[in-house]
C-alpha cells in the first residue's frame, strides 16, 4: 500500500520551521514527506543541526516505502536569504505561497494532509498583506467554515472565537456564530474521531457562568438558548460550565472535548500539561490541515536545537486522520 502523502510549510524562514521539518524527516514516520518550502533554507537548516538531508524533489508519485532522511520538495523560492531570528516582511509572500500550494493540492488530491509550522503574522503584515493566522487563510482559500482546535492526548479544546482582542469576543458570540460552530465540532468529531454521539462541554464566558446574571447575561441571553435548542436536535452538551472548574479530573469523565468561548480562556491548560504533545487541528477544512502549538521561537532560531515534538505529533495525527478518512472512502 503507498504511503500517505503530507504536505510540510515551513512557515516563517526565520523562525525554527525548517529545522523542525528536518528533525522530522529523520524519523522513521511512515508517510512520504513533501516540504513546500525553499531548498536552500532547508539545506542550512540540515547544516545547523548537523543532520543529512536527502533532497529530493517532487515527481508526484507514490512511495511504497521512505528512508528515514529522506524529503521530497516543491520548491517556492525565498524572496531574500533568511537571517535566523531576524523575520523579513520581504519573505511574506513565500510563506503565503507555499500555503496556497499545501491547500491547493490537497484539494486536488496530491496531498493526503499538510501539517504546518509556525509562522510569523506581524511580518505579513508588515508586508502590508492583511493576515491573521494559518486558520483563517486555509478557511478563505477552501471557502469553508472552520473551527480551530487544539488536541492533546488527554484533551480536545475548540475556540469559539479566535485571534480577537478580549474586548471584541462577546459581540463576536452570537446566536448563529455559537450555532454554527457547534455544529461544525460536533460534526468534525463523528467525522474524524469516530465518535457515534459526542459529549461537548460549552464554557461559560463570564467568571462562574455569568452566576444567573450578577457577571454577566451573555450565558442567559445568548448561550444557554443556543445550548437548549441544540439539544433538542440531538446533541450532548454540557453548560454553560463554569470556566475555573470545567477542567477538573471529575469534570473530564463527562466530555469528549470542551468548546471554549475564546483563546485564552482554556488553552493555557491544555499547554500548560501537554504542551509537546498538543496539536493544532482545523475543523471544517474539505482536508486535513494540523499544526504544532507554539510560535516561531526566534530566539532559538538557527541554533538547531528547537523540539520537534509538537511537529511530530502534528504528523502523527494527521496520518491517524488520513488512515480513518481513507477507511471511510474504502468502505462507502
Amino acid at each position: 500500500m503507498p504511503l500517505p502523502r503530507l504536505a510540510l510549510t515551513a512557515g516563517e524562514p526565520a523562525g525554527v520551521g525548517a529545522e523542525l521539518l528536518i528533525r522530522l524527516a529523520a524519523t522513521p514516520l511512515a508517510a512520504s514527506l513533501v516540504a513546500i518550502t525553499d531548498r536552500g533554507l532547508l539545506q542550512r537548516a540540515a547544516s545547523r543541526c548537523g543532520v543529512a538531508i536527502e533532497l529530493t524533489d517532487d515527481d508526484g508519485s507514490h512511495q511504497a516505502a521512505r528512508r528515514p532522511g529522506s524529503l521530497r520538495l516543491h520548491h517556492v523560492p525565498l524572496a531574500i536569504e533568511e537571517v535566523p531570528g531576524r523575520p523579513d516582511p520581504r519573505n511574506a509572500r513565500h510563506v503565503l505561497d507555499t500555503l496556497a500550494e499545501a491547500a491547493d493540492g490537497c484539494m486536488a488530491g496530491r496531498y493526503d494532509a499538510v501539517v504546518t509550522a509556525p509562522l510569523q503574522k506581524s511580518s505579513i503584515n508588515d508586508a502590508g498583506i492583511r493576515f491573521s493566522g494559518h486558520t483563517e487563510f486555509f478557511a478563505e482559500r477552501a471557502r469553508a467554515d472552520v473551527v480551530m482546535m487544539l488536541a492533546s492526548p488527554e484533551l480536545r479544546v475548540a475556540l469559539a472565537t479566535t485571534h480577537l482582542s478580549l474586548a471584541a469576543v462577546p459581540a463576536a458570540i452570537t446566536p448563529a456564530a455559537l450555532t454554527r460552530t457547534l455544529r461544525i465540532v460536533h460534526a468534525e468529531l463523528q467525522r474524524k474521531f469516530g465518535m457515534a454521539a459526542p459529549r461537548i462541554a460549552v464554557l461559560g464566558l463570564n467568571p462562574h457562568a455569568g452566576e444567573g446574571g450578577h457577571l454577566g447575561r451573555e450565558e442567559i441571553d445568548t448561550l444557554i438558548p443556543v445550548l437548549d435548542a441544540l439539544r433538542r436536535e440531538g446533541m450532548q452538551l454540557l453548560g454553560p460550565l463554569p470556566a475555573d472548574t470545567a477542567f477538573v479530573p471529575a469534570q473530564r469523565a463527562h466530555y469528549d472535548a470542551v468548546l471554549a468561548m475564546y483563546h485564552d480562556q482554556a488553552l493555557p491548560v491544555l499547554k500548560s500539561e501537554a504542551f509537546d504533545r498538543t496539536v493544532n487541528l482545523t475543523l471544517g477544512l474539505p482536508f486535513i490541515r494540523t499544526s504544532v502549538d507554539h510560535g516561531t521561537a526566534l530566539d532559538l532560531a538557527g541554533s538547531g536545537r528547537a523540539d520537534p515534538s509538537s511537529l511530530i505529533a502534528a504528523a502523527n495525527l494527521a496520518l491517524a486522520l488520513a488512515a480513518r478518512q481513507r477507511e471511510e472512502h474504502e468502505e462507502e
